[in-house]
This record gives structure tokens, C-alpha cells and sequence, in this order.
């Protein structure tokens, strides 16, 4: 049994997410540690809220409450909407929290006293109208890279590069929309990324395993232009995590805070703290200290594209920096951006499908379903409402769920409900057998090796393959002639609603549950000999015809949501 740490990128506490951020990062490593759990493997599956920064700040300020209570609402909002989507955390944290603070200190205190922190005096933007200096978020403006009208002050969304506020092209305070900005000088701390470049590309360099989206923006960032830069860690905010060496005052830092990167990724450790705290585990440092037993964990992160930067370079840097033994992660799955029929998701618009709309429409299964059979893997990817429509109906409707539909009808109407005695399997039910076993050992390798498409390509197949096999045995006319035969097809039949409850489990586990159920089986065990998983509902195990499995989308209700989430267009 192996032991593997995973964790989700954190979102951000400014709202409810949509899809293309749920594909992106959440779901693929809930399908990971699903899959993980079921092979027998001991996993710490981790995530939290994103909560200190600019976007808390502007999100709370505009809902008209203060910082601390709008995050602590929305960490609830997230954790429940997570839950409908059966993401299933072992701890869903939150970045706000005591062990966070605290350990986010230590780590700033470690770095400086390893000669990694500077103190820089250095001129930043100050809003006159606002009376305040602006951190890189409050500011948006024209990127002078490619030209995108609103790159915010510390990265352009467009092209993902790196800004700093004053590279802006007409700048304006996102507060008040105020142009009556000026520098004036400030004192921050800066981390200096640039003395680890050599150590960070050796350490990026030994990942050859690593997806090529990943190495190729680390790379990037590390090589581009002057090189990697060192990188501010501290911000005049308000809100966020007060910047203290060790818990001590820092001079000349008093009411200023680490920027939410510097302490964000740091979250990941802390929640582990948390989930201790919380009585769900009894020891955080077996997963994270490498003298206290992690040096055996297995560590992958999920995230988008435009996560890599930070988890390539910067938090490596501030976890290789400290010198001290902890874990770094071993294998990051990145992702390109999910689309949206035909542009881009838009909160601000109202365009695209959010997670809490999304399961006020449909159970969470037809989304999880979709989403990771087209996840944004080798390139971005794109939401339409016929796409999925068609993807709901064929796949889970006429595959799967009218696979369970026919069997478990036919076998009450000619059998009873309960799993036939009488007869062998024959020869097309070995080759059924054989094949489920190659596919299996495919349908594995792709789980292992995170490719999620290919993962969802293959156990379509299985089904399919359950479905073909019905229409060449035709028990139904079977059993005219040979009834004895009829029932050993049934039988084998019956057996493949639970070993497709099993192995579609991580993919769409309501559904896994409810056949199960209909099954009258907690048998969960994996298929590693399929034959004889093939046969663990003995004849005379009693069974339920289960309702629809998976329902239709009619052409009427793909039109009143394309409609419906098209959101507000530009005149």
C-alpha cells in the first residue's frame, strides 16, 4: 500500500467558481484520490479556501461586509457546493486560519534567516482619490506584453506575464476607477527567487516525468528575459496574514501583510494541521516532514496553467529555501482553460455555467461525467450545450444506464429478482472476459498516469463492450431455446452492473452507489482478476430494478439553458 498526498490549487474566496475552475483543478484530483482509495492506497487529499489578498477585499466590499465575516459565509457557500459535487476532501481548509498564520511566519522568519529575504524601498502606486497605495490587484490597465485591455497589476490572464503594477499601459484603480495615480515609495520584503534559479531548474530538470505544459511555463519563467526574479511578499492590505518573523515583530514591516502567493501555497501544509485539529487524522507531519516519515508520500498537485508558476518556482522556493525537511511535491497536473461556447466564462457577464446553477440543473454525476471525459489536457477545450447534451445522452443514458435497464427487467420478468442458477459460460463469455481484463489493465494505466481522457475514453469502452456483448448473446431469444443458457448470460449480466458500479465509481460515484444499492452489494473490491469479479454475485443474490440511472436532456431543455446562461452580450 502506498501513501499519497494530493492537493487541489485554492480558490479564491471571491465568489462561487464556475466548470472551467472546477475541470481545472478540483474534480481530476477527486478522481485521482478516489481512484487511490479504491486500489487500497492510504491518501491525504487536501484543499482550502484562498481567502487573504485584494479579491477578498474588493468581493467584500462590494457585498457590503467586512472581510472576515464575508470569508468565513463563503467558505461555507464553497465547502457545501463542493460537497454537492462529491469532491471528496479529507479536509477543506481555509487559508485564514491560526495554523496558516503561523506557519506562514515561521517560513518568512526561516527564509530571512537563510539570507533569502530583502528588505527593497521601492515605489509603488498610490491612489490619491483612494488615499491608499494600491496593491498589483487593485490596478488594472493595458499589458505592455500583448495588449489585453485588463491585465491586472500582477499578471496579465491573457498572455500569463508576470507585471508589476507601474508596467501597466493607463493604469486606473479598480476602487474607484480613479486615473490619479502616482509612485511614491514604500518598504516591502522581497523574496529572492533569483538566488535559488540554479537549484530550482536542477530540481525541475530531474521531473522528467512531469506533463510538458508544466515544465514549459516553469522553464519559461525561469529563463525568459533576465531570468527568474525575485519576488515581493509583502503587501499594504488590511486583510491577510500580519508579517512577523517567527510571531515576532519584523521592523519597519508593522501594518503590512505577505502577499496572498507568499502565504496561500503555505496553506496546503497548514490545512493538514487543520484536519488534525478538526479530529479527522492524528498525525500532519508523516505527510509533509521528511525526517517524521513523508520521505515515503507520494505528492501530486492539481491546478491550471496559471497556477505552474507559483508551485513551480515560488512556493519550491520558499519550501527548498528553508533548508528545512519538508515535503515538496513530486508530480503537478496541470490543465489548459475550459471554454465557453464559443468565448470565455464571465462572472461579471453572467455568461457560462457556475456549480451551484450546474446542480440546480442536473445531479452532479452528468457534470463530473462531462467534464473529465473532456478535460482540457493537451489544450484548452470547449463547453456547448450540444456537446454535452450528447454526450449525457449517449454515454451514461444509452451506454450505461440502458445497459442496467434492460438487464435487470429482463432478469425479473423471466427469472425473478434474484441472480439465476444454471449454466456455464461459454466461449463469448471468456472473450467478453479476456477483453474486460486488457481493457482493465488500460482502463488502469490511464488512472495511474492521470491521463484523465484517455481514463474516460477507456471505461466507455467497458460499458460498451457489456452492451455488445447483450446484443450478441440475446438472452431474450436465448432463452426460448435454452433457458439454462439465458441465465448464465443474465447472470454474467447482473455481475457487470457491479463491476461497473466499482470501476465507474471514481468518475460518477452517486450512480456507482445507487447500482450498488439495486445490486444489494457492499462489495467494493476491485477487479484485479475480473473473471472472478465477474462472478461475486452468487446465483439466488437478491437485487432491485433501480429507477433511471441516467436520464435524457431533451432538445427543449439544451435550448432554455443555452438561452438561459448566454449571459449579457456587448452592444
Amino acid at each position: 500500500m502506498a501513501r499519497h498526498l494530493i492537493t487541489s490549487a485554492l480558490p479564491y474566496i471571491n465568489g462561487i467558481k464556475h466548470l472551467g475552475n472546477l475541470v481545472g483543478s478540483q474534480l481530476p484530483a477527486d478522481l485521482f484520490a478516489r481512484y487511490m482509495r479504491a486500489r487500497g492506497h492510504e491518501v491525504l487529499f487536501l484543499c482550502a479556501t484562498d481567502e487573504h489578498g485584494t479579491p477578498a477585499e474588493l468581493a467584500a466590499a462590494k457585498a457590503g461586509k467586512d472581510v472576515a465575516d464575508y470569508c468565513a459565509e463563503l467558505h461555507e457557500v464553497q465547502a457545501r457546493i463542493a460537497d454537492g459535487f462529491r469532491l471528496s476532501f479529507d479536509h477543506y481548509g481555509r487559508s485564514s486560519s491560526p495554523q496558516n498564520h503561523a506557519l506562514t511566519q515561521h517560513f518568512a522568519g526561516r527564509l530571512a534567516d537563510m539570507g533569502l529575504i530583502r528588505e527593497v524601498t521601492e515605489k509603488m502606486v498610490y491612489s490619491n482619490t483612494d488615499g491608499r497605495f494600491l496593491p498589483d490587484r487593485y490596478i488594472e490597465g493595458t499589458c505592455p506584453n500583448c495588449g489585453f485591455e485588463s491585465a491586472r497589476g500582477d499578471q496579465c490572464d491573457n498572455c500569463t506575464k508576470q507585471l508589476d503594477p507601474t508596467d501597466l499601459i493607463n493604469p486606473y484603480s479598480t476602487i474607484s476607477g480613479s486615473t490619479d495615480l502616482e509612485e511614491r515609495e514604500t518598504k516591502h520584503l522581497f523574496l529572492c527567487q533569483s538566488q535559488m534559479r540554479e537549484k530550482l531548474q536542477a530540481w525541475i530538470d530531474s521531473k522528467t516525468d512531469w506533463p510538458v505544459l508544466t515544465t514549459s511555463i516553469a522553464n519559461k519563467w525561469l529563463n525568459d528575459g533576465d531570468g527568474l526574479q525575485d519576488r515581493g511578499i509583502t503587501r499594504d492590505l488590511d486583510w491577510g496574514v500580519p508579517v512577523k518573523k517567527g510571531g515576532e515583530d519584523w521592523p519597519g514591516m508593522e501594518g503590512k501583510v505577505f502577499y496572498v502567493w507568499f502565504d496561500a501555497p503555505i496553506e496546503y501544509i497548514a490545512c493538514a494541521q487543520e484536519w488534525v485539529d478538526a479530529g479527522k487524522g492524528d498525525d500532519w507531519e508523516r505527510w509533509w516532514r521528511t525526517d517524521k516519515g513523508a520521505d515515503d508520500v507520494t505528492y501530486t498537485q492539481f491546478m491550471g496553467k496559471d497556477n505552474v508558476p507559483f508551485h513551480t518556482l515560488s512556493f519550491p522556493a520558499t519550501i527548498l529555501g528553508s533548508e528545512e525537511p519538508w515535503k515538496a511535491v513530486d508530480y503537478i497536473k496541470s490543465f489548459n482553460y475550459l471554454n465557453y461556447d464559443g468565448g470565455q466564462f464571465s462572472t461579471s457577464r453572467g455568461r457560462g455555467v457556475f456549480m451551484d446553477q450546474a446542480l440546480e440543473i442536473l445531479p452532479s454525476d452528468y457534470w463530473r461525467w462531462w467534464l473529465l471525459s473532456h478535460a482540457p489536457e493537451s489544450s484548452d477545450s470547449e463547453f456547448t450545450w450540444e456537446n454535452f447534451q450528447q454526450s449525457v445522452n449517449k454515454d451514461l443514458a444509452d451506454v450505461l444506464g440502458n445497459f442496467v435497464s434492460r438487464v435487470t427487467k429482463f432478469c425479473r420478468s423471466k427469472f425473478g429478482e434474484e441472480v439465476p442458477a444454471g449454466g456455464d459460460f461459454g466461449e463469448t463469455e471468456q472473450a467478453l472476459i479476456a477483453d474486460l481484463t486488457t481493457r482493465m489493465r488500460a482502463y488502469e494505466q490511464h488512472m495511474q498516469d492521470m491521463e484523465v481522457r484517455k481514463s474516460a475514453q477507456e471505461l466507455r469502452a467497458i460499458w460498451v463492450a457489456g452492451n455488445e456483448y447483450l446484443q450478441t448473446a440475446a438472452p431474450w431469444s436465448t432463452f426460448k431455446e435454452d433457458p439454462e443458457k439465458a441465465a448464465a448470460q443474465i447472470r454474467l449480466a447482473l455481475n457487470l452492473i457491479r463491476f461497473y458500479a466499482v470501476i465507474s465509481a471514481p468518475f460518477i460515484p452517486d450512480a456507482s452507489a445507487s447500482l450498488l444499492a439495486a445490486m444489494k452489494t457492499e462489495n467494493t473490491s476491485w477487479p484485479d482478476d475480473v473473471a472472478a469479479s465477474l462472478e461475486a454475485l452468487a446465483p439466488g443474490h437478491a437485487f432491485t430494478v433501480p429507477d433511471v440511472t441516467f436520464r435524457k436532456v431533451s432538445d427543449d431543455e439544451r435550448e432554455d439553458w443555452q438561452g438561459r446562461f448566454a449571459g449579457k452580450r456587448d452592444s
